[in-house]
């Protein structure tokens, strides 16, 4: 069986290796005499010599190995005894070669190239090297990479399989950055200490008609005013492509719709985009301009380019009120100071263009007055009253508010402003009629004893300031000595008795009269009238001069009804000369005469009705309030005969 011994390629010449001696069972005379070695180039044999213990065969390295030569040798070692004729034994060595890494990898082709096509896929595959290394194991195992030269812009146009030796595109190519390249590959093995050998591949890239044109905004105004004019320059732009000939040559145009057009400037490839008809922000705020162009190669190959261009605001758009004019009702007896209501303005520019205050317009003696107890905020055109408001007083009043934006120059606006004062119950009824020389409610009625059931015996007058139904009255008895004699009507006042007197009747009779309005809360007023019954003569005597009395009253009445009449057309005349005609849309003022004798008048919102009883021999005078607006015309109306004073002509 043959001795295995390994011993590494690198090892020395003289390096030593000690072997397995032979055994020879005869005495010293015929033991082991001597070795010898079969003929070989890299090793030789020492034998020592060690007494007692015999010869120790030694195998010494006389030449260096190389596994890659030879993987392994085998050798005959020879004993022999000291006998006559000798003996001998042989026995087989066979020497393992170890590798070392002795070894650099060798490419297999002396040089490398290849044609790519630019804007080639990623992954496509370019070449493939392949090297080789005479080592075993790890050290015949061959990997790739880049060479150190090999800088980090083809790092990222290629890459390299270390286990295939293949390399394959890994970014953008582009022949018109660069047409060729040179690109160094190392092959390494795996050893302790690798070993590498570099080979240069040259990689030609091939010309496509690739390249689309290139826009490019040379200079670029974001914002433009409202106001420009007609052909006003926008922006400059500059168009290359890298490709030759036709496929070079470039047509662009604007895409959209858009109140921009492109005209060629003198120079090559150059373009201004300037407007072609009037902007208005209002309308448009913004534009996104797309520039397309295109060159003529086959097939043609295009580009685009969108900018956003602003339109910038001026200040041409005055502030503009909701509604016009604007009619607010208010209840009388507001919270002073309080927010009455407010009137709202919008401005269709922006920023300070659309920025709006709110002012009072105080024109005019009548106005500043009216307008003198109120305010507007500024701000939100919020309206305030400084004072409150009282129907019986103020029933309507007009004013201007104008809003003015904060633009340079500024504009404004105006608005007009109805305002109607709204009823409230706050006056309690008047009595008229009874009243005693002291002011107080009172008053002596005097009445034959003779008279009849539904005779008249007094009317109890009243007034209230209110209108509607807080100045709705009605009449009834809060206290009467006999119920069964009187009797109340609720809507007149008037006090009838209800039965003949009797001698067991009283002389004197006390009645109270509440008289109270309609309101939610109603208000009230007593009047206290004493009728006296008294004998027919004494009544008669009482009639004759209370006849006179009654004369003396009418002629006053009707002078003074003649001159209020008077003032108040003449009042009437000047405010139609004064004003605008801005309250024609209202009904007339009316002088009315009834068949009772009567007579009624109607003006702006106060009605005046003069009533004279037919039915008694006293007359009386009733005023009722009522809301009318404000009139044009005159119109007096008697039975079937009706007269109207011509309207105005007067203001504007």
């Amino acid at each position: 069986m043959a001795a295995a011994h390994e011993i590494s390629e690198s090892a020395l010449p003289g390096a030593r290796f000690q072997l397995q001696g032979a055994r020879d069972p005869d005495s010293d005379t015929y033991a082991i005499h001597m070795y010898k070695l079969s003929q070989n180039d890299h090793f030789r044999l020492e034998v020592k010599d060690r007494g007692e213990d015999g010869k120790i065969p030694v195998l010494y390295l006389h030449k260096p190995l190389d596994k890659e030569t030879a993987r392994n040798h085998r050798l005959l070692l020879t004993a022999i005894d000291g006998g006559k004729p000798a003996r001998s034994g042989i026995t087989e060595i066979l020497i393992n070669v170890l590798d070392v890494n002795d070894n650099m990898p060798i490419f297999t082709k002396d040089s490398y190239s290849a044609r790519l096509n630019e804007n080639s896929p990623i992954g496509t595959t370019v070449l493939q090297v392949n090297a080789t290394d005479l080592d075993d194991g790890l050290n015949g195992e061959v990997v790739y990479s880049f060479g150190n030269s090999v800088n980090s812009k083809l790092r990222k146009l290629f890459e390299v399989d270390a286990n295939t030796g293949e390399i394959i595109v890994k970014g953008s190519i582009d022949f018109e950055t660069k047409d060729r390249y040179d690109i160094d590959i190392k092959a390494s093995d795996k050893g302790q200490v690798p070993l590498a050998t570099e080979k240069t591949v040259t990689i030609t890239i091939v010309d496509l008609n690739d390249n689309a044109p290139e826009i490019e905004v040379t200079s670029f105004s974001s914002a433009i005013p409202e106001d420009s004019k007609p052909g006003t320059t926008v922006a400059l732009i500059s168009v290359n492509d890298n490709d030759s000939g036709v496929n070079g040559k470039v047509i662009c145009y604007i895409s959209e719709d858009v109140p921009f057009t492109l005209t060629p400037s003198l120079q090559h490839n150059m373009y201004s985009i300037v407007t072609k008809s009037l902007l208005d922000r209002e309308h448009e705020s913004k534009y996104d301009v797309t520039i397309v162009c295109k060159d003529a190669g086959e097939p043609s190959l295009s580009s685009q380019k969108t900018i956003t261009v602003t339109v910038s605001d001026i200040n041409d758009n005055s502030p503009e009120f909701s509604t016009n004019p604007y009619t607010f009702y208010i209840t009388e007896n507001n919270v002073a100071g309080a927010s009455l209501f407010s009137l709202s303005a919008y401005d269709c520019d922006e920023g300070d263009n659309a920025l709006i205050s709110y002012k009072i317009v105080r024109n005019g003696d009548e106005q500043k007055r009216v307008t003198s107890f109120l305010n507007v905020n500024s701000e939100n055109g919020g309206i305030s009253a400084l004072k409150s408001f009282d129907f019986e007083t103020l029933k309507t009043f007009q004013f201007q508010v104008v809003a003015t934006d904060s633009g340079t120059p500024s504009l404004s606006n105006n608005v007009t402003v109805n305002v109607f004062i709204l009823d409230q119950n706050d006056n309690a009824p008047v009595i008229l009629y009874p009243l005693s020389s002291n002011g107080s409610a009172e008053g002596v009625e005097e009445i034959p004893r003779n008279v009849n059931a539904g005779h008249l015996v007094t009317k109890v007058r009243a007034y209230d300031a209110d209108i509607g139904y807080n100045g709705w009255l009605l009449f009834s008895l809060q206290e009467v000595t006999d119920h069964s004699l009187f009797g109340l009507d609720r809507y007149t006042g008037q006090i009838r008795t209800l039965r003949s007197f009797t001698e067991t009747d009283e002389a004197e009779h006390k009645l109270v009269i509440l008289v109270k309005d309609n309101g939610n809360v109603s208000l009230s007023a007593t009047a206290t009238v004493v009728v006296k019954v008294v004998e027919p003569k004494e009544a008669f005597a009482a009639s004759d001069s209370f006849s006179d009395l009654n004369l003396y009253l009418l002629i006053a009445i009707v002078s003074v009804s003649v001159i209020f009449l008077l003032s108040l057309i003449t009042l009437i005349a000047v405010k139609c000369h004064r004003t605008d005609g801005s309250f024609s849309r209202y009904s007339a003022p009316m002088i009315t005469t009834h068949p009772d004798g009567s007579w009624s008048y109607s003006k702006s919102t106060q009605q005046y009705d003069v009533c004279f009883s037919s039915d008694t021999l006293k007359s009386d005078v009733v005023v009722f309030p009522a809301p009318f607006p404000p009139v044009d015309t005159i119109t007096c109306r008697n039975s079937s005969r009706t007269f109207e004073a011509p309207p105005r002509h007067g203001g504007r």
